[in-house]
């Protein structure tokens, strides 16, 4: 049977228009997708955009806009990101969509209230207009949020709320037994002590005349489900549920990617609402860092929002997926510059990746007039060498047994960076045995040495353009079709037919 696995990013608020650290993120899953794909399992790829709350109506006011008219046209700027970034998700969820999303909330309500766990109460605190959530005084730097740098308001209304409370020691029980995994261990500890200290109970709908753009809470019209606390349910309403049974199929979900800002709300009160609701627990999270410029936190005050849609435009979508892969490290912050950027695209892709499939392209048009066939066993066979001794009989044994473990196991531990800097470290394995054995020399006194090496450095970019594929899929793609291999995989790689086509990273001006 065929395994499944549901991938689900964060969705992002469309109180304004998509930047570099939505990007990242993004990108960061396709990777995580794709390679699953690449294994042959089963893939469901969810995200979308979060478009209640308080913060899109008065950002739509301020723009002379009604909400709905501020939600459509920022969402349709993140589902542009498919095509500009060259992403693979399967589906796209808009929590305003009230045939796709609201049902579920209903139903999920629902189910909350059965268990005893919603009640109505008043409520006195101070409510971060950044965070769409209330927050307490340990929030607070010189008396303002200190993620949002703003003064929280203070907030006395009537609202339901959640037993979150009665669910903290389940909460911890289900982490520290590998239940609910969460990556990195930094950001596990870092919830297990928000557990210790034990989980209030939490505010879950605002009065509708103050907030009445969002989904109203089921049988009281008085009141708004809390932005956040729906949002949450996009998980389980994008697969079906409360409106068929398809959702049975996908859910538990396999993996949540989201930023260290989301850790709360993914880590203690969405687990806590699916216990509620007696529903299995998503098996894994992953809390990523943020990505800054220039050392910097990204702000339209500093100036420094990089916009990713220019980035594309001016380099293509491979340069800036290959930036994220490899320059910044999913579990920490990272940072980005023009500079480092055009820096690493022309070192590692122009002159390193584009520059070694152009010359062993080259040399196999040049002097076997484009064609390859596959050597005899006997000439590609090896025993295994030391790591970096690529004998000229012994790339694929290299690929398949050293390469191709590690970037395995840097995948399934989800360190994305150190799975591109394998395979780029490939390229200089490829690079050193060019040096090594000079094919371009070796042609003219021993021709069958020279067929035998050429092949295995086709083979060598070949194995390079599958191990790419998650990362810049559309020069994978490049990387195939220049050899003749496109959808083959290496037990079918009998001969290789070198194809004219045009440098796969073109130099900066």
């Amino acid at each position: 049977m065929q395994k499944k696995f549901y991938l689900t990013t964060a969705i992002d608020y469309v109180n304004g228009a998509p930047h570099i650290g939505h990007a990242v993120q993004k990108v960061w899953a396709d990777i995580i997708a794709r390679y699953h794909r690449l294994l042959g399992e089963k893939v469901w790829f969810l995200t979308g955009t979060d478009e209640h709350g308080a913060n899109v109506v008065r950002t739509a006011a301020s723009a002379g806009k009604s909400p709905k008219e501020l939600a459509d046209e920022n969402s349709a700027k993140f589902r542009n990101f498919k095509e500009a970034l060259n992403l693979s998700w399967d589906d796209f969820i808009r929590t305003s969509d009230e045939a796709r999303h609201w049902p579920g909330v209903q139903e999920f309500w629902k189910r909350l209230t059965e268990a005893g766990d919603i009640y109505k109460s008043d409520y006195r605190g101070l409510y971060c207009l950044g965070h769409e959530a209330f927050i307490t005084e340990k929030d607070l730097v010189d008396g303002k949020c200190k993620l949002h740098g703003r003064e929280p308001e203070a907030i006395n209304e009537e609202n339901y709320f959640f037993r979150l409370s009665k669910y903290s020691g389940e909460i911890k029980e289900r982490i520290r037994s590998g239940e609910l995994q969460i990556l990195p261990e930094s950001r596990k500890n870092e919830i297990l002590s928000l557990l210790e200290e034990g989980l209030e109970d939490v505010s879950f709908s605002r009065p509708s005349k103050d907030i009445s753009w969002g989904v109203p809470v089921p049988g009281d019209a008085t009141q708004t489900v809390y932005v956040w606390a729906e949002a949450l349910i996009n998980y389980l309403s994008a697969v079906g549920y409360g409106r068929n049974d398809d959702w049975q199929g996908w859910w538990p979900a396999d993996l949540h990617v989201f930023g260290k800002d989301n850790l709360r709300f993914h880590a203690a009160i969405w687990p806590g609402m699916l216990m509620s609701a007696k529903l299995s627990l998503p098996r894994m999270l992953l809390c990523h860092g943020f990505i800054q410029v220039g050392g910097r936190k990204m702000s339209k005050t500093l100036g420094n929002v990089v916009d990713p849609f220019e980035i594309v435009k001016n380099f293509g979508t491979d340069a800036l997926r290959y930036y994220f892969s490899r320059e910044i490290t999913i579990f920490e912050d990272g940072d980005f510059t023009e500079e480092r950027f055009k820096e690493t695209y022309e070192a590692n892709l122009v002159n390193g990746l584009g520059n070694y499939v152009r010359r062993v392209a080259t040399m196999i048009k040049n002097d076997f007039g484009g064609q390859l066939e596959r050597p005899a066993q006997e000439k590609i066979d090896s025993t295994p060498l030391q790591k970096g001794e690529l004998e000229y009989v012994s790339v694929p044994y290299f690929t398949d047994h050293v390469a191709w473990p590690e970037y395995h196991r840097a995948m399934e531990n989800f360190e994305i960076n150190r799975a591109a800097d394998i395979t780029f470290n490939l390229i200089k394995e490829l690079d050193g045995y060019v040096q090594r054995y000079e094919p371009f020399k070796l042609v003219k006194t021993d021709q069958e040495k020279a067929r035998a090496v050429l092949w295995n450095l086709a083979y060598g970019a070949v194995s390079l353009a599958w191990m790419l594929s998650p990362f810049l899929p559309e020069t994978s793609g490049k990387i195939l079709d220049i050899f003749g291999a496109e959808g083959e995989r290496e037990s079918e790689w009998k001969r290789f037919v070198v194809k004219d086509r045009p440098p796969l990273f073109p130099r900066i001006p």
